[in-house]
């Protein structure tokens, strides 16, 4: 649907039901919030913690529609609204992986990102949108942040890594740790994510030399490059880990220095040009 008959339609929907947006959004931090207590509740106790994935299913078909339906934020590119399309997509891939227990304390801090992330996007306003864009940029936004979202779990899983050997290391073992699978099976699952993430980002720099006419235009050259930066982070932990058999604080290092290259590639550049200096961005 185009972008402006999505605005008008959202226009003319809120000025009939004014307060469905409002409910909507307090539905989706309810159901977000639950499933997160009952997360922490069940595996404090070791009991089965399946029936947060209701709740948090629930937040995120809500969630989708605040992102895709009639009554949430119009189309647009805009900071606030790719936050929440990125924790959307980080939210809908960890509570269909949640179906596996050991994948499931990602979701304590995930649900709570998309908790705060959703309101912003479909109540705070977004920056100017008035160009068209054809299919090959939205695949490729579609890659990118389906990439940043990937990576950003990699990143959550790197400070769980980080914090479960610590404890280990002081010989911590409360609750909380005694609810994490085994080390090692946390270590395989974060170079999971990263492979899995550099695949993505790949694509979405390769997408980005076929379908953006100037990508090395001063807007975005920033982007680009430190995109370029992370992508060779990422590539070497990969390449560390299969050569050398890096792991442990190493992998943790590199996995979050490689992220927050990456956050300011995306979001730091939007914030700076959409919040501070007031300019649209593609």
């Amino acid at each position: 649907m185009d972008h402006r008959k999505l605005a008008s339609r959202w226009v003319a929907f809120a000025a009939y039901y004014p307060g469905m947006l409002l409910a909507l959004t307090l539905a989706l931090i309810a159901g977000y919030a639950f499933g997160t207590a009952l997360l922490i509740r069940s595996g404090l106790r070791g009991e089965s913690s399946l029936a947060a994935l209701y709740f948090g299913t629930a937040a995120g078909v809500l969630h989708g529609l605040l992102l895709f339906g009639p009554i949430g934020a119009p189309d647009g590119t805009g900071f606030f609204r790719m936050l929440s399309l990125v924790a959307f997509v980080m939210a809908a891939t960890m509570t269909v992986a949640g179906l596996r227990e050991r994948t499931r304390p990602l979701l304590v801090a995930v649900w709570p990102i998309a908790l705060l992330a959703a309101p912003a996007g479909a109540w705070l306003p977004g920056a100017p949108h008035d160009h068209e864009n054809g299919w090959q940029i939205r695949l490729h936004v579609a890659i990118a942040l389906s990439a940043y979202a990937l990576l950003s779990i990699a990143a959550l899983q790197a400070i769980i890594v980080a914090w479960q050997e610590h404890s280990l290391r002081k010989k911590r073992f409360g609750p909380a740790l005694r609810a994490l699978p085994p080390l090692i099976a946390m270590e395989n699952l974060l170079f999971q994510m990263i492979v899995a993430g550099f695949a993505l980002l790949t694509l979405t720099i390769l997408s980005g030399a076929l379908f953006i006419d100037d990508w090395m235009a001063q807007q975005l050259v920033h982007k680009t490059v430190l995109t370029i930066i992370a992508w060779l982070v990422f590539g070497a932990l990969i390449l560390g880990h299969w050569r050398f058999g890096w792991r442990g604080r190493t992998a943790v290092r590199f996995t979050l220095s490689g992220m927050a290259v990456l956050l300011l590639a995306f979001f730091g550049s939007k914030f700076v040009l959409e919040l501070i200096l007031q300019r649209g961005t593609s």
